[in-house]
């Protein structure tokens, strides 16, 4: 998305924004009550960690709503990456980290060494569940006493399914009807990327890193706020969810 003085980063932030939209039509809904609760739990200033951060979805609503809040953005994707920096170019409460976060040296690349809030939204069901823990175990490294953490994610009951299928029927209708008004999805976006002058090299790096789509998993809430408890925080559960997603909440203890 260029224009007549350089790629336009906003254009680009807001088209990721729809396309994920396509999949996730309450998103926004689990951002406002994700900030709900960094606000109540540690404040209107917070230090956060934006975690697997894409194109800095969830640091542009911190930042809109906590205009005192710094944040640090760390993701693997070149693509997603240079969209972000280039879309808080000169912004200096934002720094990006580019690591891979199944290394377990990656927090060492970090600028801080706590946050007050770890924050994510729909990127962790891309690891399987060892790898996940052991993540776990390093957020909770980073959540300063008395921080939280919060994962905004698909997270399946297996328990339920015919609830499951009745879900999934019902998202898949609503994404034809999103393709039916011209909307975007995940392959058409990634399409334009790949045509555009400055995005072409980091997404042919992007898919050389993940292929077409990595293999991961969707345990259970149960599963995430048990494995975060045993990680070292006091309190872990869901406070909202949607049919398919929920925002787990874990905070630590003081």
């Amino acid at each position: 998305m260029a224009t007549g003085v350089g790629t336009d980063w906003q254009a680009w932030q807001e088209s990721w924004d729809r396309q994920q939209e396509w999949y996730m039509p309450d998103r926004e809904e689990r951002f406002r009550v994700m900030l709900d609760m960094v606000e109540a739990l540690v404040g209107p200033a917070p230090r956060v960690l934006d975690l697997a951060c894409g194109t800095g979805t969830i640091t542009a609503r911190l930042l809109a709503r906590f205009p005192g809040a710094t944040s640090t953005g760390v993701d693997l994707d070149p693509a997603l990456l240079t969209i972000a920096r280039g879309t808080f170019a000169g912004d200096d409460r934002v720094t990006f980290v580019e690591a891979d976060l199944t290394d377990p040296h990656w927090p060492t690349r970090l600028p801080h060494e706590s946050y007050d809030a770890i924050l994510t939204a729909t990127a962790l069901h891309w690891l399987r569940r060892d790898p996940l823990a052991a993540l776990y175990g390093r957020i909770s490294e980073l959540a300063r006493p008395g921080g939280v953490f919060m994962n905004a994610d698909h997270m399946t009951d297996d328990s339920t399914p015919r609830i499951n299928a009745a879900e999934r029927a019902q998202r898949h209708a609503l994404m034809e009807r999103a393709r039916g008004d011209g909307a975007l999805d995940w392959a058409d976006w990634w399409q334009l990327a790949a045509e555009d002058p400055v995005l072409a090299e980091p997404t042919a790096r992007r898919f050389e890193i993940y292929g077409e789509h990595a293999e991961g998993e969707t345990p259970s809430v149960q599963w995430h706020a048990r494995v975060l408890r045993e990680h070292g925080f006091d309190e872990a559960r869901p406070v909202w969810c949607s049919p398919s997603d929920t925002l787990l909440l874990g905070l630590k203890r003081r």
